[in-house]
């Protein structure tokens, strides 16, 4: 399917032609200021996209595109003695990108994050025979249906031995972040329902992070609650080196009290920045 429309703007490759992309409509995303613009995988081929595959942790790959497509985010194969498993979603995809992550490993399952990074996900879950899990309450964001997408409920779900889902809701109703159990120390893949920003000791919480709109206090203290039985010293952000190296718990959980503390107008937070 080469030849199925993909928005430029977020990259989310759609079943069939349409007019708009409700995606980038909806307020936390835009339209780009040109106007509603499409391509293809066969256009990104013949533009040159490449795969741009690197270590960005231990047991974790990078998989990128060069140059970027859409808001230049990176996947990230999470390599475990029981499979890999792909954690969000680029939009390129062609021979050499499939045939390097097959030396890698392959990929026994997908999840992704959010509706801004589905990409080309339904070609990607063909390529290696994967399911791709997505939390039911982001349903109505698929763009192109296909048995390999797998809805789930609830607030937690594990997906493969020490890898499990859990729907924080921060960002979108479905947004979900992937902890890891085993890799040294635990980790945690947030993609940007948890953002990394640039002062990499800490993360942020946003409805929009395009128009600027913040997350409702209350959906981020029910992330932060359904995140404490779990420990992880890594957190790993949406894009290229955008990670929390140490203390990632303790990070998030600091990063979420001077959250509160800004948007509530309370008094400063009980663990000031160190």
């Amino acid at each position: 399917m080469n030849d199925l429309p993909i928005c430029v703007t977020c990259g989310v490759q759609y079943g069939a032609s349409r007019d708009n992309c409700p995606i980038c409509e909806d307020e936390r995303q835009y339209v780009g200021w040109d106007g509603q613009r499409w391509t293809t995988l066969n256009e990104l081929r013949e533009a040159g996209h490449r795969a741009r595959i690197e270590d960005e942790g231990p047991g974790v790959v990078g998989v990128g595109t060069e140059p970027p497509t859409a808001i230049g985010q990176r996947a990230l194969l999470v390599r475990t003695p029981s499979g890999n498993v792909l954690w969000d979603m680029v939009t390129h995809l062609d021979d050499d990108v499939i045939r390097q992550v097959r030396e890698l490993g392959g990929i026994r399952a997908i999840a992704i994050s959010h509706p801004h990074f589905y990409g080309s996900m339904v070609d990607w879950a063909h390529a290696f025979d994967a399911p791709i899990y997505i939390h039911a309450a982001d349903r109505q964001w698929v763009a192109r249906h296909d048995d390999s997408v797998v809805f789930w409920e609830g607030d937690t779900l594990e997906i493969a031995d020490g890898l499990t889902l859990i729907n924080a809701g921060v960002h979108f109703a479905g947004g979900q972040v992937m902890h890891w159990r085993d890799g040294r120390e635990g980790a945690l893949f947030s993609g940007d329902i948890f953002q990394v920003v640039k002062d990499r000791r800490w993360v942020s919480f946003m409805y929009s992070y395009p128009n600027y709109i913040p997350e409702r206090p209350r959906t981020v203290r029910r992330a932060l609650s359904l995140l404490e039985p779990y420990a992880f010293g890594r957190v790993y952000g949406a894009w290229w080196r955008h990670i929390v190296d140490t203390d990632g718990a303790e990070a998030v959980r600091r990063s979420s009290d001077r959250y509160l503390s800004f948007a509530l107008d309370d008094a400063e937070p009980d663990h000031p920045a160190g």
